[in-house]
């Protein structure tokens, strides 16, 4: 496995050393001693695989993307993005204090990816796709979103205190 870092510090790539033949390939899309090595140490407790909605993409393409708003951080408000996809097996570690969203670029897309905590809907919030401050380059006019992502907010009315500190 390499690490590639990204403009925004603590969000990486991780590019698997992917194995080819005949029958197909084989990589190991998680583990825990290798990611250690790279610096990853979080303890995740929870997979989850998406279809046609991180951070690894096991069928199709998505535009995978990472916010800091992280309270105090020089970096608060910037974004990376990266592409991923069944084909390049990337991978990409967002940490805590970041948000993170996707776009769907093929037909369908599998995603699979790892959480450091379980999930809980009554935590769960959300940026806005097209939040103007921000400026995400998404490429697209009219995603097609849930009725949950329709409602979030810009990151500059989501209250405070509901952000996270820089440390």
């Amino acid at each position: 496995m390499k690490r590639l870092e990204t403009a925004l510090p603590g969000v990486c790539l991780i590019q698997p050393e992917v194995l080819l033949d005949a029958r197909g390939f084989f990589l190991e899309s998680y583990h825990q001693a290798k990611l250690a090595a790279l610096g990853i140490t979080d303890h995740f407790v929870q997979d989850n695989h998406s279809r046609s909605t991180r951070c690894r993409v096991v069928e199709g393409e998505v535009l995978d993307v990472a916010v800091d708003i992280r309270l105090g951080s020089p970096h608060f408000g910037m974004w990376i993005s990266a592409v991923l996809s069944a084909k390049n097996h990337s991978q990409i570690y967002v940490p805590t204090g970041f948000a993170h969203g996707f776009l769907v670029l093929s037909e369908s897309a599998q995603f699979l990816y790892k959480c450091s905590d379980f999930y809980d809907p009554a935590n769960e919030h959300g940026i806005v796709w097209n939040d103007p401050d921000i400026n995400i380059a998404w490429g697209i006019a009219d995603p097609m979103l849930s009725e949950k992502d329709q409602n979030f907010m810009r990151l500059a009315e989501i209250p405070r205190q509901f952000l996270p500190q820089y440390q």
